[in-house]
């Protein structure tokens, strides 16, 4: 880390033990990014009225190079948050994951979805159970009625638009799955 590790108490009166835990918890985040910046660990007890029974709450705060990441786990989420080790435990895990899913991000390794071409209608023989599909770019692409989900091939008609995978078929390009877009069909 660029900048030593922070740690505060609200509530609380600092423990060497607690700030010893916090320390070998951030030094394991380092092992999946040698490019933290900083990190600050806040630990509280919201309220102090009773002497067993509080719940901790602990917020982790990473500075990366084009980020922050902040995990948080608030005492009201989990009883089991009692224990402050297992707070912190439950802060750090999240903490870690964010700041993976960050560097991935950063590195360009995320997955790409794609998303499924859309068209219209453009013919449609319903007697012989087939239809075309007009792109965007100006290709037509031949459906079969067994290639509408949902059952949706009756209610099809020249101009319907709809969204479609679209595959290889025996005479060049068609739809393998095509997808009513309306009203009750939305697109995602």
């Amino acid at each position: 880390m660029q900048v030593p590790l922070e740690v505060r108490f609200h509530n609380l009166d600092p423990s060497p033990a607690i700030e010893e835990a916090v320390r070998q918890r951030a030094a394991k985040l380092e092992r999946f990014s040698a490019d933290i910046v900083s990190c600050r660990v806040t630990i509280e007890v919201p309220h102090r009225h009773q002497t067993q029974g509080n719940l901790y709450g602990v917020t982790v705060d990473l500075r990366l190079p084009g980020g922050e990441v902040v995990a948080s786990r608030k005492p009201a989420a989990r009883h089991d948050h009692e224990d402050l080790y297992v707070a912190l435990r439950d802060a750090f895990r999240a903490a870690r994951r964010q700041m993976q899913d960050h560097v991935r991000v950063q590195r360009g390794k995320t997955k790409a979805h794609e998303v499924p071409a859309h068209g219209r209608i453009s013919a449609l023989h319903p007697e012989r159970g087939f239809g075309r599909i007009a792109t965007s770019d100006g290709r037509e692409i031949y459906f079969h009625r067994n290639s509408v989900r949902n059952a949706d091939f009756e209610r099809l008609a020249p101009g319907t638009e709809v969204r479609f995978t679209e595959g290889v078929g025996d005479q060049g390009p068609q739809a393998t799955a095509v997808h009513l877009i309306g009203k009750h069909h939305p697109v995602g």
